[in-house]
């Protein structure tokens, strides 16, 4: 009775497989062996920071924060201002009769009160910026206020200023 060799011991004649297999080894290591001297890999680590400038990423641009927010507040205001819409065209084609300028009352009294009241917390906003801190004092001891006023006058071709205390 005839046997086949068995494919997972190697054969020693020429043309068996073998030999077939280390000719495909050594056809996949010279193609490696290619592919690695035109590439290279640098491993060194990066500085956290250095002198090169950022780059700028994918998406929104790079703004400042007030910028951002206006962004947002802005994408928010349209999407509100899209689905108010949207409701209202909505109520006047399920009705079929409508008034327009009662579904325009109706949807957008909402939107003018939201504006009023944000127009009216920036300004409260401004004021409380622009107030100055109040300052406080503590003195042990006696204390002598002088809440004399001085005049300035300065007159002439060359010019020439005299300081007089009133009296």
């Amino acid at each position: 009775m005839n046997r086949l060799p068995d494919p997972l011991q190697p054969t020693t004649q020429a043309g068996q497989p073998a030999d077939t297999a280390c000719q495909l080894i050594n056809a996949v290591e010279e193609a490696l062996a290619e592919r690695q001297a035109t590439t290279y890999r640098d491993d060194t680590p990066l500085p956290a920071v250095g002198t090169t400038p950022p780059v700028a990423q994918p998406g929104r641009p790079p703004m400042s924060q007030k910028a951002t927010d206006a962004s947002a507040l802005m994408l928010a205001g349209g999407a509100t201002t899209v689905m108010v819409g949207g409701t209202a065209s909505l109520v006047m084609l399920a009705s079929g009769y409508a008034d327009p300028a009662v579904c325009a009352i109706v949807f957008g009294a909402p939107a003018v009160m939201v504006l009023a009241l944000s127009r009216l917390v920036g300004k409260a906003k401004a004021v409380v910026e622009a107030a100055p801190t109040p300052t406080h004092h503590h003195y042990n001891g006696n204390v002598t206020v002088d809440q004399r006023s001085l005049n300035t006058q300065t007159r002439g071709f060359i010019a020439n200023t005299r300081n007089e205390l009133p009296r």
